[in-house]
């Protein structure tokens, strides 16, 4: 095994990005998962910490996948700058980001989508954009989380199990209802929300 072995919807690191990581003796993805679930644990405790004024901006974005993932990797907080299996086109990224950032403050304002809905639809498309080399899911399930308690002051979900970096069923029908959402269906995201 390494840490780019073949996992459904895990992102595989290009050898530049590979070389950013913290710990030399890390050689499987189960590693990795767990440093870097240590490291999400201590950027948790840095969110409720840290007063955040403006959790729209492009700088909290950068400042949150630091804190999450910043113990493992020396690139963490700046965007990717390679093609991936998933993602826009790298160049894209700070404007679709800003664009959708701007496009959830719209939507707070205007009532546009009712609370769950806006946090589900920014979720999808935070992981689409896919902005990171690495983390990306965990950290667009931990920001919609913020975004849920935040700006809507709802209860954040679970996720249908909060446990998807492993291999399992209920990280299928996650990647299963990203999908659906890419074709315009936010059902699956819609029960996992509320499992």
């Amino acid at each position: 095994m390494t840490i780019n072995e073949n996992v459904d919807g895990a992102t595989p690191l290009d050898p530049d990005e590979l070389a950013g990581l913290k710990f030399k003796h890390i050689t499987s993805r189960g590693q990795l998962n767990e440093l870097e679930q240590a490291n999400i644990v201590q950027g948790l405790m840095w969110l409720k910490k840290n007063r955040q004024d403006n959790l729209l901006t492009l700088d909290f974005v950068m400042d949150l996948h630091k804190a999450l993932f910043g113990e493992v990797w020396g690139w963490a907080g700046t965007f990717r700058l390679t093609e991936k299996n998933i993602g826009i086109d790298p160049l894209q990224i700070s404007v679709s980001l800003k664009n959708l950032l701007d496009d959830l403050s719209a939507w707070i304002e205007f009532e546009t989508y009712p609370p769950v809905e806006a946090v589900l639809r920014f979720h999808h498309q935070l992981a689409k954009i896919h902005p990171f080399p690495n983390g990306n899911g965990r950290f667009s399930r931990i920001y919609a989380d913020v975004i849920s308690e935040k700006m809507f002051a709802i209860q954040p979900t679970d996720w249908g199990g909060r446990n998807l970096d492993k291999v399992s069923e209920t990280r299928t029908q996650y990647i299963q209802a990203l999908r659906a959402a890419d074709g315009g269906d936010l059902s699956l995201l819609f029960e996992l929300y509320r499992n």
